[in-house]
Formats: structure tokens, sequence, C-alpha cells
């Protein structure tokens, strides 16, 4: 990963800084009711603040396309964001074209307005990125989960004024590095999930990176048909069993191993509670409905645990949300997380459904690191570049 500069490289004393971070929290009733994207940030705008800068935070929620939309303003997230910084906040009440004349001293922070409300926002207008660089001195992009977006306020702007990685976005690049970029060896990958179509890019690039892959989630029931075996009424893309061919195909190739299952749980209809049993992939009945991996399969699983020095992990292995389908994801996720605390693996993981079924097994505080950045960590997975980090990098 090419270097980028951190906070460890900027003389803020007197500056004005402006600071992207990510505060589309759910919000019910003006009240945030889950801190979780505030609490990351808050580390680096508290240093910001403590080394005698002015802060200006920019931020979007929701996607109002360019309009003020006033259910979208984030007026109630500044209570959240004063409490959590221990801090005084002041909301910017002005609008985008009023904002270069906010009064914005050394120790004061400023929530300015939705970026979204602006309609160059998403467009990456030079215009927009230009005002936003007229608020600052320096820019610090801690926003890692907006990354993949080429927008004035997380790239645009990047190229207008001294840029830094606050320490949220330094820490999520670091892990990721150490995850797949340099990491120790052997590398193991799970990949769970629904749909193969929504993981092609991912599988097609991990295959070249990792040195195991295990499949589960109902996204193995297309490669299980690849390989011969029927599914029931299980959950598969049918017209995608030669793309999945062609995977194993390049795994193959790559001198990765592919670990699916060789057992299922299986019920004969989705619900909390069903009568389900434990089948072969060779005897999944006609009517059945395979909601997880079976014990067998978890076992191995747990092995190529065993075998790694580092593990990637984005999706789960089954319909964790509902017991007892949740069995080999709660498995795994507490044998990898034994591994972490013993100091014998590096564990990353990311992902919406992945986080939840960490936080599910009672384990997310275990692993080395776990991003919530969604489609960043997703569009990093695939090896893509992403618009906001690449922005961060020092030339050489």
């Amino acid at each position: 990963m090419p270097a980028f500069r951190t906070l460890d490289d900027a003389d803020l004393d007197g500056r004005r800084v402006l600071c992207r971070v990510d505060l589309n929290v759910p919000v019910s009733d003006g009240v945030v009711t889950d801190a979780t994207r505030i609490e990351r940030v808050a580390p680096t705008l508290r240093e910001i603040l403590n080394k005698g800068a002015a802060l200006i935070v920019l931020a979007h929620f929701d996607r109002p396309k360019g309009k003020v939309v006033p259910a979208m303003s984030l007026r109630p997230v500044a209570a959240a964001l004063e409490q959590h910084l221990g801090h005084k906040v002041r909301f910017a009440e002005t609008d985008w074209q009023q904002a270069p004349k906010l009064d914005v001293k050394p120790g004061d922070c400023v929530l300015m307005e939705n970026t979204r409300f602006h309609p160059g926002e998403e467009k990456n207008d030079g215009g927009f990125s230009k005002l936003l660089a007229s608020l600052g001195d320096i820019y610090v992009n801690d926003a890692f989960s907006a990354a993949h977006r080429a927008h004035s306020s997380t790239e645009g702007v990047a190229h207008l004024l001294p840029s830094y990685a606050g320490r949220a976005m330094e820490a999520e690049l670091k892990a990721l590095q150490q995850a797949l970029e340099t990491p120790k060896r052997p590398v193991i990958a799970i990949v769970g999930g629904a749909k193969v179509s929504t993981k092609l890019d991912l599988l097609g690039n991990l295959v070249k990176k990792v040195d195991a892959l295990v499949i589960g989630g109902a996204m193995a029931n297309t490669f299980l048909l690849a390989q011969g075996h029927a599914v029931g009424k299980s959950l598969a893309e049918r017209d995608l069993v030669d793309t999945a061919r062609r995977i194993l195909h390049q795994a193959e190739d790559a001198k990765c191993a592919v670990i699916l299952p060789i057992d299922g749980i299986v019920a004969k209809e989705f619900k909390a509670g069903a009568a389900s049993h434990d089948y072969g992939v060779d005897a999944i009945p006609t009517d059945g409905i395979i909601l997880d991996v079976g014990p067998l399969s978890a076992d191995r699983i747990r092995a190529a645990i065993d075998d790694a020095h580092t593990l990637v992990w984005n999706g789960p292995l089954g319909a964790f949300e509902t017991a007892p389908f949740d069995a080999a994801t709660v498995a795994a996720a507490q044998h990898a997380a034994a591994r972490t605390r013993a100091g014998k693996l590096v564990s990353v993981a990311g992902g919406g459904d992945t986080v939840a079924a960490l936080n599910h097994a009672g384990v997310a505080h275990d692993f080395t690191y776990v991003s919530t950045a969604g489609g960043a960590f997703l569009e990093w997975l695939e090896g893509k570049p992403l618009p906001g980090v690449k922005a961060l990098e020092v030339a050489k």
C-alpha cells in the first residue's frame, strides 16, 4: 500500500482543519440510536481540537440527491457528536454558499450541514471542491466507509489542500494492508452470503491472494451445483453454475484450496425452530432447503483456521439470524476469536452481515480488526482502487 500522511505529520496548531467523517448513523425521532460510527471518529476529532486547531466537520446523511431535505439534516447528530466528543459542537445553520463566512476560531468545533444537500457533492464538482477547500487550511479524511466514492468532500478537496488520514482511516488502512497486502501466511478467507453474483469480483481477486478460500452461505449452493450435487429447493443461482466452475478452475490454477460444504443443515421450511437434519451434500432431499453448513463442514473450517496465520472474513456461513441455523457461523467466529486472543491469528472482518454475525457470536471485539465500512471494505477486497484513499497517497 502506498504511503500516506497521518496526523503525526500535520502541524495543526492555529490551523482551520476540515475533517471528513461518516456520521450516517441511524436516527429515530430525532435521537441517534447507534453511535458506533461517532465513537470511531471521536478520537481523531478530539486530537485535532487538543492540538489547537479550529475544527470543521464534514459528513453526509442518507441520500438527498443534491437537494435540501429537512428530514435528512445532520442537526440531530450534532448533539450526539457533542456528547461523545466531550466538547461543544456548533451546528452550521448557513447554506453552503454562505459557508466561507463562518467564524471558526481555534478550539471551536463546527458540524456542517449534510454535504449531499449540495448538487455538486456526488458529482465531485470542481466548484464545490474549491468552496470546501476555502473553508480550511488542512484536510483530514477519517471516513474510510465513504472512500470508495469520488465525491467532492471525500476526493476532490483532498487535491486542493494538504491532506492527511485520520486515526480511524489510518487504523483501517493498516489492518487491510496486514490482511492481504503484506500478510503472514498461510492466509484463509471466509466468504458467505446469499448470491455469487454480488461477489464475483471478490472471489476472482481472493483466489489470487489467499491460500485457502472457504465458501459458505447460500452462495455455496451454486458451487455445489457446479460440482454436480443436487441442492433440493435451496437458494442457488443456477444460471451462474458455469461461472462457479470457472472460479474453481481459477483457484486451482492459483493453487488456492477451495473449501466447500460436505454436509448441510436442511429443513423443509425457513423459520425459527424449524425441524432440521444434517445431510451429506450427495444426499440433499429434493424438498429440502440448506440453511447452514453441517457439523462436518464446520470441523473442516475450524481446522483450516488452525492452519492459518491470517484470516479475512466477509459473509456468514448460514442463515445466522435464525436459530438453529447460526451454529456454524458462531462456532467458526468463536474459534477464530480464541486463536486471535492467543496471538496465533490476525483476523480482519467486514461487511454489514459479517459485523452482525460476529456481534451475535459475542466476539466482534476479539477480532484484530472489524470494519464497519460496508461497500468500501468490499471494494478493497475486490482489489479496486478507492478514490478517497488514493487521494491521500504521498507522491513519490
